[in-house]
C-alpha cells in the first residue's frame, strides 16, 4: 500500500457549489471538482448557506458554519468523501426542521 506524500500543503483559494459539485481552486492553479452527494449537509443546505463558506488555516481547510460542515483540502485530493452517518445526518436534519 502507498501512502499519499504531497510536495506542497495543498491550499484552497476559492470554493463554489452547485446543484451537482462542489468546486475548489487551489493557490497552485489545480481545480477540484466533487461530487456534492459526498457531503450531505452541502446537499441539503440552501444556495445562501453553500455560499457562505470560510477558509480555514489560510486555505487548508473549508468551513460552512451554518451547515456545521468543515472539509480538509488534503482530504479531498484524498478522495475522502464525508464520515457522517445516517443518524447523524437524520438528527441533523430533523434540527433544521425537516429539511
Amino acid at each position: 500500500m502507498t501512502t499519499l506524500t504531497l510536495e506542497i500543503e495543498p491550499v484552497a483559494i476559492e470554493v463554489s457549489v452547485t446543484d451537482k459539485k462542489l468546486v475548489v481552486e487551489l493557490e497552485d492553479g489545480r481545480s477540484l471538482a466533487i461530487p456534492l452527494e459526498w457531503y450531505p449537509r452541502l446537499v441539503h443546505g440552501t444556495v445562501e448557506e453553500r455560499q457562505n463558506y470560510q477558509l480555514l488555516g489560510e486555505g487548508y481547510a473549508i468551513e460552512w458554519p451554518e451547515l456545521d460542515e468543515h472539509i480538509g483540502v488534503e482530504g479531498l485530493l484524498a478522495g475522502r468523501r464525508s464520515s457522517e452517518g445516517q443518524q447523524s445526518l437524520q438528527r441533523w436534519l430533523a434540527g433544521r426542521g425537516g429539511d
